[in-house]
């Protein structure tokens, strides 16, 4: 009875073993030792550029957004979306009767102020004649001093009249000023040179006034001739950008075309998005596009005279250092390796794959960037420093030298296959990936 149970079980290890005899017959596990297809290049010397890449949006380097200072309906629009205007322009007129009204009060109040003004320094003049009177008989003892001094103080408050009937004036003169410059504001003219960029007005609409809340957009002018691309960067890039440095900027409506700018500008507050737990940190920075790399594309015969609108998507490459006649390999030759205390390495677990386990050995143990090299039929595995790197190829400070033959291919034997000394077979790079297919 137990013979039967425990048939089952032999014959499926049995089978078991069977297949891992043939897998690693045909792996080169038994038989012979273990080798693994590599794909190698020469290290040599290259100009190397670090580039940061970033995401934007295409817009003025100058604009300007109107808003009206006073509130009323547009009774004249001039311009439409588009129009190409100069500073000075008239754009259009809001209806003005309320404010005529209103300077027409304030002259009437003025000019009231001016007669009492007047009536007031005839007073003045009255009192003091008859103080100057009152004053004499007083020296000769004629009258009594109660006499004087009431003939004294009409003076005095004559005198004070006319002060405040001064500034009365004034205070209307200065109402007269403002209402005045409330109806000029009836008419918006043009801040700058440029083009109507975005119109979000019509005739007949009645706007609000930015002088007790937020007003009314109407219009914004941009310059179009000096167009820039912003976008962000992140805190780790941006100690790396400086004012001045070159960019190459691709442009998602000119597919396959590349357009020189250089940095502007760079913010010094950051801009923060998402949650606490997975805020992005990010710092603004601005590109001007330099007309020279884009103006076969202006057509004047055919009305494109900005071949950039504002809001175009656009991706820029800012170019942060270049080193000419460095070390170099491809980036996919080097790899990262966690130190053991004992003196070995062990790769370093990707991210999800035991991953609380990888945290602790990270800790643990130091980490080393390593390349292999050719020795024979084997590889040794070197310890290397690294410098920048652009789309292919990364700088290497230490640890190798011009000549040396390194693996390059496959990506999964340099990541996480390859130990030191193990033997090797040196294939081209399409054979090795016919192999693997």
């Amino acid at each position: 009875m137990k013979q039967k149970k425990i048939l089952p079980y032999a014959i499926a290890l049995v089978v078991i073993v069977i297949i891992v005899l043939v897998i690693g017959k045909k792996k080169g596990w038994f038989g012979n030792d273990f080798t693994i297809n590599v794909a190698t290049e020469k290290v040599e010397s290259k100009t190397i550029t670090e580039f940061i890449t970033a995401n934007g949006k295409i817009q003025p380097e100058t604009e300007v957004k109107i808003s009206p200072d006073v509130a009323g309906e547009i009774v004249e629009l001039y311009v439409e979306e588009g129009d190409q205007v100069e500073k000075g322009k008239l754009l259009c007129i809001i209806k003005p009767e309320i404010y005529v009204s209103a300077v027409n009060r304030a002259e009437a109040a003025l000019n009231s102020s001016k007669a009492r003004l007047a009536q007031a320094q005839a007073q003045m003049i009255e009192r003091e004649l008859s103080y100057k009177r009152s004053k004499e008989l007083y020296d000769k003892g004629t009258i009594p001093v109660a006499e004087f001094e009431t003939a004294e103080a009409a003076y005095k408050v004559a005198e004070s009249e006319v002060m405040a009937a001064q500034y009365s004036v004034r205070s209307a003169e200065a109402s007269l000023s403002e209402a005045e410059e409330q109806l000029t504001k009836t008419k918006i003219y043009a801040p700058i040179s440029g083009t109507i960029s975005a119109l979000e007005v019509e005739k007949g609409e009645r706007v609000v006034g930015t002088s007790m809340m937020v007003g009314t957009d109407m219009m914004t002018v941009a310059d179009l001739e000096r167009m820039e691309v912003q976008v962000e960067v992140n805190e780790n890039d941006i100690v790396k950008v400086m004012k001045s440095d070159t960019a190459l900027v691709e442009v998602d409506a000119y597919l396959g075309r590349q357009f020189k700018g250089i940095v502007t500008e760079i913010a010094n507050s950051a801009s923060i998005s998402g949650t606490t737990a997975d805020q992005v940190t990010n710092f603004d920075v601005k590109v001007l596009l330099l007309k020279d790399s884009y103006k076969d594309l202006i057509d004047p015969a055919n009305g494109n005279l900005y071949p950039f609108r504002p809001g175009m998507s656009a991706t820029v490459d800012i170019l942060t250092e270049t080193r000419e006649g460095v070390i170099s390999v491809p980036i996919a030759a080097v790899t990262t390796r966690i130190k053991k205390e004992d003196g070995g390495t062990e790769e370093v677990k990707e991210e999800g794959e035991n991953a609380s386990d990888n945290e602790e050995a990270t800790e643990r143990d130091e980490k080393q960037e390593v390349v292999f090299l050719i020795n024979g039929d084997r590889v040794k595995k070197v310890e290397v420093e690294t410098g920048i790197q652009d789309n292919t190829s990364i700088e290497i400070l230490k640890g190798i030298k011009e000549g040396d033959e390194i693996v390059t291919a496959p990506y999964n034997a340099i990541n996480r296959t390859l130990k030191d000394s193990m033997l090797v077979k040196v294939v081209k790079e399409e054979d090795l990936f016919k192999a693997e297919k």
